[in-house]
């Protein structure tokens, strides 16, 4: 028999099979109507599928070929905790910086939270310095 955290773990896979994939649409389907998204760098969580949605497309813009991995997932009652691994090639404008043509690498942690067999809030700690680091400028003189 299938537990709850089981099923929430499995969903997460589906949710970055589906971002991997660019099926925002039907991974958007997978979180609550009032999702919260807890984002490094914003001091207030984030609220709706619409600013997820808007986010990951923005990633994928300029990562479309984003491989992620899960390095280790555990759950406890109704959250999922995820050790994942980001791939892809920088092949779009992110924040301030033009494509490059880079492979970059990053982790990241996340906690997800479930209502309802849906995904309602994230918390989610990517190491966004070494993803600038991969894709800034080279200095001048190297």
């Amino acid at each position: 028999m299938t537990t709850t955290v089981e099923q929430n773990m499995a969903l997460v896979r589906t949710a970055y099979h589906l971002v991997e994939s660019g099926e925002f649409d039907e991974a958007a389907q997978m979180l609550t109507e009032n999702f919260i998204a807890n984002v490094p760098g914003s001091p207030d969580p984030l609220h709706g599928r619409e600013i997820w949605q808007h986010g990951t497309k923005i990633m994928k813009d300029a990562f479309p070929d984003l491989k992620i991995t899960v390095q280790d997932m555990f759950g406890v009652g109704d959250k999922v905790t995820v050790l994942v691994h980001f791939q892809a090639t920088h092949q779009g404008a992110f924040q301030q910086f033009e494509a490059t043509g880079r492979q970059v690498s990053y982790r990241s942690v996340e906690v997800y939270r479930f209502e309802g067999g849906q995904i309602a809030e994230e918390w989610v700690a990517p190491d966004l310095m070494s993803l600038m680091q991969q894709i800034s400028p080279t200095p001048v003189g190297h």
